[in-house]
């Protein structure tokens, strides 16, 4: 999937909180301060996880996915609900025995070079569709999310405390004892938001799209505390750089030579303007949505008759 270059889009931007936002680092051990402080970085800044801004799209994406499919989307948390468990993969009559079978009919001395062509064949032909963009146990993530650092001009080097406490679900209640404060950032921060894309086909660029359109419409919160408000964020999208290779050696090669001698991305001229080819992605994604129910109905009726 990666041996060979195809393509890349990166994507910057501004993330703000419309609400307050509590990223919680986990509970404190220090005598002073909160009982559950923010993830901060070295110098104590807030810092949004790139990790924290990925699950949230994925989970967003998945919802999607699993409501036209089920297939389309495996439980990442539950081994028995992947798409491809371990028992697929190498147990008895699994992924690696069946390449193994069909290698028996290729000449000994190219069977080493065809194997893993085989087997990555066959690895993604059975992975679900959510896994292809993001990743899994055995398939790595065309998708990547730096850690979403502040915007010092937004940035006013205070957090706000609030006092939480929980509810005795039986008298409803506070329960004795268990008072308790939390930091949040407060509204308005702003956080730089830089994500890569590399060797993704139209259809995964459509499926990131529509996750990215959820955070610019307010429609995906970060965080705990959502249920108090919290978490409200707007994504605005700067500018989507593309670039695709599209089988032309020659201009990988000026490309690469742009990437050297450029002081930035700006003055790299191979770039292309991503904004320009979300709607061809969507309907990509569309097309192949469909698609792929089609060839589902079609399977389930040929096992039913």
């Amino acid at each position: 999937m990666f041996d060979k270059f195809k393509n890349r889009l990166e994507i910057t931007g501004i993330l703000t909180t419309i609400t307050a936002l509590r990223i919680s680092a986990g509970r404190s051990s220090e005598p002073i301060g909160s009982d559950l402080p923010v993830i901060k970085d070295a110098l104590g800044n807030p810092l949004i996880p790139g990790s924290s801004f990925k699950g949230a799209l994925r989970s967003r994406l998945e919802s999607f996915l699993r409501g036209i499919n089920p297939n389309f989307a495996a439980n990442p948390a539950i081994e028995a609900e992947w798409s491809i468990t371990n028992e697929r993969l190498n147990g008895r009559n699994g992924i690696k025995e069946e390449v193994e079978e069909e290698l028996k009919q290729y000449p000994d001395n190219e069977r080493n070079r065809i194997r893993d062509q085989l087997l990555t064949d066959k690895i993604i032909d059975e992975t679900d569709l959510i896994s292809r963009l993001f990743g899994s146990p055995w398939i790595a993530s065309k998708f990547q999310v730096r850690d979403l650092t502040v915007v010092s001009d937004s940035w006013f080097g205070q957090y706000q405390e609030r006092d939480g406490v929980a509810i005795d679900r039986d008298t409803e209640t506070a329960a004795d004892g268990k008072l308790y404060d939390f930091q949040v950032v407060p509204a308005s921060t702003q956080f730089e938001f830089k994500a890569v894309v590399e060797n993704a086909k139209p259809w995964e660029l459509g499926l990131l799209m529509i996750g990215l359109h959820q955070f610019e419409t307010e429609q995906i919160p970060l965080g705990g505390g959502r249920s108090r408000g919290l978490g409200v964020v707007k994504l605005e999208i700067g500018k989507m750089r593309w670039f695709d290779v599209n089988n032309d050696p020659e201009k990988l090669l000026t490309y690469l030579q742009e990437l050297v001698s450029s002081n930035t991305t700006d003055d790299i001229s191979s770039y292309e303007d991503g904004q320009q080819l979300k709607q061809d992605w969507t309907h990509a994604l569309i097309n192949h949505l469909r698609d792929n129910i089609t060839n589902s109905s079609t399977v389930k009726a040929i096992h039913n008759s």
